[in-house]
């Protein structure tokens, strides 16, 4: 079979960090919905607009007091129902419409459906809106793999029975939410989050199992963990790497996409600033892509007095692309020990045995993955910024984050990049 066209789109990094590690195992290019060949320059510059209007809102929903009304508004666009008591809530919605109106009129999809006819080759897509368009303009077969544990009724058809969409869903709760919107349940199909290769190293997981055992023995300086979970952990990794004991774990702080909560390092530095130079703990700062980040990152260092401690205990990370900067992501979170973001995509990342310390959601879908993580005990809240550093410090004596490490490993989906290969037949 021809291989699949693997398509995103950046609104935030998620749908292409859900995307990159299948376009890599299917050794094909990753193709982005807005750009040629599957957009033309009308499509492109209205998916920027949109994009634009999306980064606004999410950042400046963030701002304390003032940045209410557009929480609000960004909670109203985000919105999902209550999924129980389990009922029908397969009635299209208002954006399911002018999704569909702007599909049929040709405004979006148009060129991406020129492109899947002349190739032949079916889709495999990250983002609600390539499928449902390609789907309403008579490709298949489409294949749509989703990025939260919870989403909202755009991501279906308006007339879900006649579609011929299949999902790929991280969590089984998304099963049951795309049941109650209408879907049949043979279109869906679990598989979990396609986590990155180079984060796994293939089916058997060496490379997750190698770094999880680094991460305990640095999570647990006191062992009090990984002496209550000893028989499991030895039967599941075997013996831990003595040379990790003593040294100091690495918080990454990463940004989402949109740069919503970068201002948080202004709140939380002054308490890092003696743990940092005494190098009892190591601090990455992911701007992403945005160099405005990156400056912002660096003026909160000078102001702090860590701006000398980057290179040694301190770290920043920007990449000039998207592409390099998942590349670059693989390594951080590779080494990393705690991953301190808002309840993105980024919550999968827990399966790697990587615990994570939420800040606050932007939208709905992040409520609900907040909740999803935390109910699988693989995360924590931060608090009030100001307080992370004492907290951090707490949980690695008692061993809470060590044992939040286990929890994600061992109760989230970690295979999500095979189940995928394997559903699309590669």
């Amino acid at each position: 079979m021809t291989k699949p066209v693997v398509v995103a789109l950046e609104m935030g990094y998620g749908h292409l960090r859900a995307a990159a590690p299948l376009a890599e195992a299917l050794g094909t290019e990753l193709l982005h919905a807005d750009r040629p060949p599957l957009a033309d320059e009308a499509e492109r510059r209205r998916w920027a607009r949109t994009r634009t209007a999306y980064e606004r809102i999410s950042r400046a929903s963030q701002v304390p007091f003032a940045g209410a009304p557009l929480r609000a508004l960004l909670d109203t666009m985000t919105a999902i129902p209550p999924l129980y008591p389990f009922r029908d809530l397969s009635a299209p919605t208002y954006a399911t419409y002018a999704l569909d109106r702007m599909i049929t009129s040709g405004r979006l999809g148009r060129t991406l459906a020129e492109h899947l006819r002349k190739t032949g080759a079916p889709l495999l897509t990250t983002f609600y809106s390539t499928a449902v368009a390609a789907d309403r303009l008579g490709i298949s077969p489409v294949w749509c793999v989703v990025t939260d544990t919870d989403i909202n009724r755009i991501w279906v058809p308006v007339d879900p029975r006649a579609s011929r969409i299949v999902y790929l869903t991280p969590a089984y709760r998304v099963d049951r939410r795309l049941r109650s919107y209408g879907v049949p349940a043979e279109r869906i199909r679990f598989t979990g989050f396609p986590l990155p290769p180079a984060l796994l190293g293939g089916p058997e997981l060496p490379t997750l199992r190698r770094n999880l055992a680094a991460r305990l023995v640095r999570l647990d300086p006191s062992g009090s963990f990984r002496r209550r979970a000893a028989p499991e952990i030895a039967r599941v990794l075997g013996s831990l790497p003595d040379s990790e004991e003593g040294r100091a774990p690495l918080i990454v702080f990463a940004v989402g996409g949109a740069g919503a909560q970068s201002e948080l390092p202004r709140s939380f530095l002054p308490e890092f600033k003696q743990p940092v130079l005494e190098g009892r703990v190591r601090l990455t700062l992911v701007a992403g892509v945005r160099a405005e980040v990156e400056a912002g990152f660096r003026e909160c260092l000078r102001d702090t007095g860590l701006d000398g401690a980057v290179g040694s205990g301190i770290e920043i990370v920007r990449e000039p692309t998207m592409e390099a900067y998942l590349r670059r992501m693989d390594g951080v979170l590779a080494e990393a020990d705690v991953l301190w973001t808002k309840p993105s995509e980024m919550v999968f990342y827990a399966a790697l045995g990587l615990p994570l310390v939420l800040s606050w959601p932007v939208g709905v879908h992040e409520r609900y993955n907040r909740r999803w993580v935390e109910e699988h005990g693989a995360g924590l809240r931060q608090r009030d910024p100001r307080s992370v550093a004492a907290h951090l410090a707490e949980w690695l004596s008692d061993g809470t984050l060590a044992a939040a490490a286990w929890s994600g490993f061992t109760r989230l989906p970690h295979s999500g990049l095979y189940g995928i290969l394997e559903a699309v037949g590669a």
